[in-house]
Formats: structure tokens, C-alpha cells, sequence
């Protein structure tokens, strides 16, 4: 496995990972208005804000951990279509484990959930391609 691919990949799925986020809440603001109807459920954004570092370095964690099974599955390397493809089954399995989960157990409407669940299944699927753009194999000496 090389390390320093490794961590160059998580590095940038996770750059990418927030810049579509970010984008996503600038281009598509009614996300957080949808998600604002629901004051019981989600925390206000100043409480947000307080606790994001937490968020932050677990998604970082996530993305790591995905690079790593990329790097396990594909020790020679393989790039774009190989990391989208890991991206969409990644996005798959976010999107049912976790944002429809969350549709059963928190009280919450199913325009939020789709509009969640598009928005987390292309995210994961860029981190991927992101992670297969970058990630190359230790170089043999």
C-alpha cells in the first residue's frame, strides 16, 4: 500500500468532499430551509457551528477508511472508473444506511430524505472517483 498516495487521497476526497457541500448549500439553499422545518430533529446553526469540528474529523476518518479498502481492492491501482464505481457503492450504502434509516427513526418529511439522499449519494460517489484519480501504487523499486 503506499502511505503517502494514501494520504494524499483522503486528503483530496475530503477537499472534494466539502467544496460539493458547500456548493450544494449555495446552489441549492433550500436543503437547510427543508431541513429547518424540523427544529426537534436538527440542531440550530449556531449549535452546528460549535460541534462541526466533530463532524469534520469523522468524515475525514470515513473518507480514510474508504480510501483504504480502494487501496485493498485495487493494490495496483486503477483510476477513474474503478474508484466511481467503489463511489456509487459507497453512495449506496450511505444512502440506506443512514439517510433512510434516519427517514424511519427520526420524524422527518420525504422531500428531506430525497433531497439527502441525492445529495449524499453524489458526494460519496465523487469521493470515490476522487480517491481513483489519486490513489497510485508504491512504486517497486
Amino acid at each position: 500500500m503506499n502511505y503517502s498516495r494514501l494520504a494524499l487521497a483522503t486528503l483530496g476526497a475530503t477537499v472534494a468532499y466539502f467544496a460539493f457541500g458547500f456548493l450544494l448549500v449555495f446552489l441549492v439553499p433550500g436543503l437547510i430551509k427543508e431541513s429547518r422545518k424540523y427544529p426537534g430533529v436538527f440542531r440550530p446553526k449556531e449549535e452546528i457551528e460549535r460541534v462541526m469540528p466533530i463532524g469534520m474529523v469523522a468524515i475525514l476518518i470515513a473518507i480514510l477508511v474508504v480510501a483504504i479498502i480502494y487501496a485493498m481492492m485495487h493494490p495496483a491501482g486503477s483510476g477513474l472508473m474503478e474508484g466511481t464505481r467503489l463511489g456509487v457503492l459507497v453512495g449506496i450504502f450511505v444512502v440506506c444506511g443512514f439517510v433512510l434509516h434516519n427517514y424511519v427513526n427520526l420524524n422527518i418529511g420525504l422531500k428531506l430524505t430525497l433531497e439527502q439522499a441525492v445529495a449524499y449519494f453524489v458526494q460519496w460517489t465523487i469521493v470515490g472517483l476522487v480517491i481513483g484519480l489519486i490513489y497510485k501504487p508504491p512504486v517497486a523499486p
